[in-house]
């Protein structure tokens, strides 16, 4: 089994703060991903903020998004969590994650 962390308290906050059933389903999610299995909701690959970054997706209105990554210390490590206000790619959340991809990789 794999461990599970936040990369930060900011990314703690930010997953803390979404509404508790959203919290419940990604949680789910990330449990299976820790044992090994897949994911069940919907995922994306983010490769361009770097390998092994994943973003589960809930859609509808408001829609709801978790980026992880699995690639370090064998351990699923959230990135940044945050509810979807716009069509097409969030631009300020990718960067968002990306940042915290960078600070992780500084500490590793």
């Amino acid at each position: 089994m794999k461990k599970f962390a936040f990369v930060n308290d900011a990314a703690e906050r930010e997953y803390k703060g979404l509404p508790v059933d959203i919290q419940d389903e990604f949680g789910k999610d990330l449990r299976r991903i820790q044992y090994g299995q897949n994911p069940e909701l919907v995922i994306r690959h983010l490769n361009s903020l770097g390998a092994g970054v994943v973003e589960l997706k809930i859609n509808g209105s408001p829609a709801f998004r978790c980026v992880y990554v699995v690639k370090y210390l064998d351990t699923v490590v959230v990135l940044h969590s945050f509810t979807k206000t716009t069509n097409g790619v969030d631009r300020q959340a990718m960067k968002v994650a990306e940042q915290r991809l960078k600070e992780l990789k500084a500490a590793l």
